[in-house]
This record gives C-alpha cells, sequence and structure tokens, in this order.
C-alpha cells in the first residue's frame, strides 16, 4: 500500500510538470494570436515610433527604430542632448549624456538583459528557438506569470493579462546607475498597425528611484531602414 502511495505520488508529480508546461505554452501562443498571429509578425521587417517621454516631470522627444532580428536604436533628446540605447545581433552601445556623452560599448549584463528588444513581437513569439525556457508560475489578479529563462541564466517574469493576452507587465533584476535594482516594465494602450501588429503606444519604466514614461504617437512598419544607424560612432 505505501508501495502504490508513492507511486501515485510521482504520477501526480510528473503530471502537473507536463501539465504546467502545457499550460504556459498555451498562453504564450494565446499571446502570439493576440498581438497579430506568427504570418502578421514574420511580415513585419521594421518598426518605427515616435513619442514623447516623461522623465521626472520633464518632456523629451524620443524615437525607436527595430529592423527585425538585426538591430534596436532608441533615441531621447533631454533639452538638446541626445541619449541613445542600440542593441544588434551581435553586441550593444550606448550614448550617456550624463556620463560624458560619447559612445561607449553596452555593458554585457545589460546587452544580455536587453538584446531581445530586437525582435519586434518581443522574445515570446520564439522563445524555445532562441533557447529561452518557459514556466507558469501562477496567476496574479487576472494575470498569468510566466519566467522565461536563457542559458545565461537571465531570468524575466513576463505577466499575460488573462483577457486580452497582451503582456501587461515585465519584471528582471538589472542594474541602474551602478546599483542591482529589480526593474518593471509596463505596457498599456495596444493598438494594432495597418498590418495587423498590436504595439503597446505607452510604456512605463520603473527603476527602483527612478521612473519613466513613454507615449508613442506616431507607430510605422516596414518603413526602409539602414543598418548603417546601428553601427557605433567612432
Amino acid at each position: 500500500m505505501k508501495k502504490m502511495f508513492s507511486s501515485l505520488l510521482v504520477l501526480t508529480a510528473f503530471a502537473s510538470l507536463s501539465l504546467t508546461a502545457q499550460t504556459a505554452d498555451e498562453i504564450i501562443s494565446k499571446n502570439i494570436a493576440a498581438i497579430g498571429g506568427k504570418d502578421v509578425i514574420s511580415k513585419v521587417t521594421s518598426l518605427y515610433m515616435e513619442g514623447s517621454m516623461q522623465v521626472m516631470g520633464n518632456e523629451a522627444p524620443t524615437t525607436v527604430t527595430i529592423l527585425a532580428g538585426k538591430g534596436y536604436k532608441s533615441e531621447t533628446d533631454f533639452n538638446g542632448q541626445k541619449s541613445i540605447q542600440c542593441y544588434t545581433d551581435k553586441g550593444g552601445w550606448m550614448v550617456n549624456p550624463m556620463a560624458g556623452g560619447g559612445a561607449q560599448p553596452m555593458p554585457d549584463e545589460q546587452y544580455k538583459a536587453n538584446r531581445e528588444q530586437i525582435n519586434i513581437a518581443g522574445v515570446l513569439s520564439d522563445y524555445a528557438a532562441k533557447g529561452f525556457s518557459a514556466t507558469l508560475l501562477g496567476k496574479e489578479g487576472n494575470n498569468y506569470k510566466i519566467k522565461l529563462s536563457d542559458k545565461d541564466k537571465t531570468e524575466t517574469t513576463y505577466y499575460i493579462d488573462g483577457t486580452t493576452y497582451f503582456v501587461s507587465k515585465v519584471e528582471r533584476k538589472g542594474n541602474f546607475q551602478g546599483q542591482d535594482v529589480q526593474i518593471v516594465i509596463t505596457f498599456a494602450d495596444y493598438k494594432k498597425t495597418d498590418d495587423g501588429l498590436a504595439i503597446p503606444r505607452t510604456m512605463g519604466m520603473d527603476f527602483g528611484q527612478f521612473q519613466l514614461t513613454a507615449n508613442y504617437t506616431k507607430v510605422e512598419t516596414n518603413k526602409k531602414v539602414d543598418p548603417a544607424i546601428f553601427e557605433m560612432p567612432k
């Protein structure tokens, strides 16, 4: 009887693991369908967004340019001083006016945590092919929590709305101005482009003692992008 009970516990454990994996995949599949589906995603080769960044009560013009699988570049103008974050499939670089203003290579940890931004639909659209594993952590309110991990042990938790299946929030550990922090990014106001791809028009970023919000009023897809814009200035 004791052996039978132990066997049942083992079988139940395996069944739970299988169910968790299937449920995580199912939720991610619904997210992909919600933002437009794999066919739509595959046809969007570039994304350009234009808007403003709210930083500590100040407003700054900002743009984001993505060339699918090749490069991501954000540029924000703070009173004539340009802040740049750039990621490519090979590395990253940045310009921080508060640290001298010149282009500098991206710290390895920061690059690894953000390199998936070169994918227009995000890493969830083909996470397994990119070497990530997905684990369902449960549900918080109406949001499913899914943890993505890669071979570098970089972990990111995605909150996926149980009604719309859009990503509502992302959490991960990071470094901000030399301090280890919990980075929280929120997404809202999803709208579809003419191609049928749903893009969040509002993004909030919380670095602990520093917060900012980006609102995008102009979004263009499949705009011609010169790959040279992702090269670090000499």
